[in-house]
This record gives C-alpha cells, sequence and structure tokens, in this order.
C-alpha cells in the first residue's frame, strides 16, 4: 500500500464520477457516501477529507449503487480507461 492521499472532492473527480471538482464536493457535502477504513464505517461530510489507496466508498449516484475500493490516487483527470484504473468495483451483478 502506497503511503500517497488524496482529496475526496479532487479523488471522485479524477475517477470520473462527477464532472467537475465543484458537483464533487457538493456531492460529499450532503454526507450521503461511506467510508470504511480498518473496519470503521464514517461518513463523509467533508470535501478535503483525505482518500487513501485500499479506502471503501459506498454511495448511490443516480439510481446506481456504487461500491468500490480506491487503488490509486492518479495524477490528472485522464480518458475513462485511465480513470477506470483508480478503483476496483464491489459486489459486480453478473452479466
Amino acid at each position: 500500500m502506497s503511503d500517497e492521499t488524496c482529496r475526496a472532492d479532487i479523488w471522485l473527480w479524477r475517477a470520473r464520477f462527477f464532472k467537475t471538482r465543484a458537483l464533487s464536493a457538493k456531492f460529499i457535502d450532503t454526507g450521503t457516501i461511506r467510508l470504511e477504513r480498518f473496519g470503521q464505517i464514517t461518513r463523509l461530510t467533508k470535501a478535503g477529507f483525505t482518500l487513501r489507496a485500499d479506502d471503501r466508498l459506498i454511495f448511490a449516484l443516480g439510481a446506481r449503487l456504487i461500491d468500490l475500493t480506491i487503488v490509486d490516487m492518479g495524477e490528472r483527470r485522464g480518458p475513462a480507461p485511465e480513470a477506470r484504473m483508480l478503483y476496483n468495483l464491489n459486489n459486480q451483478p453478473a452479466s
């Protein structure tokens, strides 16, 4: 595991869950994102909260429930295939 960290609003934007950092920050402020770290579950309520690799995030986006584990912090907001490398989805439905 890396010692790298990233602000929650920046990470969600880099991972392409939101088009802008402002939208990402606004969503975090609603308190609807759950963070699991070392077995402890807390709600993210501040955009500046620090995320790390191996953190698990659970949140609803539209009609989808997203459950993911952070793999990398990323260097930039890149194309979708690059963004997809920042996380692993948990409990994916069978095709």
